[in-house]
């Protein structure tokens, strides 16, 4: 689950940079690299989505005060 969750957090930064890039420059570096929704684009956004979802359900702390 370590290993899972340091490469998903690896893939939402990523997704967060494209982003960022896409908000600021309009330059879309995935696209740019892999083809504008190419099957290798789409392949890369659904995992940084997937990156996501597993984040959002696996980082508890974030919603609960149990560390304190």
């Amino acid at each position: 689950m370590y290993v899972l969750r340091i490469i998903a957090y690896i893939l939402v930064i990523i997704g967060a940079i494209n982003w960022g890039l896409i908000g600021f420059f309009n330059f879309d570096l995935v696209a740019a690299i892999f083809g504008e929704m190419s099957v290798m684009s789409r392949i890369i956004y659904g995992l940084v989505g997937i990156s996501g979802i597993i984040l959002l359900l696996t980082h508890r702390s974030i919603f609960y005060h149990d560390h304190m």
